[in-house]
């Protein structure tokens, strides 16, 4: 198995977190095995292009919420990291919270 779960949406509320914010927060590896994905499909064309980082941040985002950690963003680029036999990437997570 790939990763800890497959989800069809975010169980968390709107985090209002732009591309700015992100990349305040500094990549960090984690297992892929503990990511629950928020995407139920993949584009197989987004999957096999060779640019599909080229627009959007190199880190996938990774929200972590009730102790779970939820793939936001970068479906592609860790499936990717699957098919290439690693089992970890970095990524940049984001600690949500009540309060926050």
């Amino acid at each position: 198995m790939i990763f800890k779960s497959v989800a069809d949406g975010r169980p968390y509320p709107d985090h209002g977190l732009g591309l700015r914010e992100w990349a305040d927060i500094p990549p960090r590896p984690v297992r892929l095995a503990e990511l629950v994905t928020t995407k139920r499909e993949l584009a197989l064309d987004r999957l096999l292009a060779e640019d599909s980082t080229f627009y959007g941040d190199l880190f996938p985002h990774v929200v972590e919420y009730e102790n779970t950690l939820y793939l936001e963003d970068g479906l592609h680029r860790a499936v990717r990291a699957a098919l290439q036999q690693r089992t970890s990437i970095h990524v940049r997570v984001y600690a949500y919270s009540a309060t926050t």
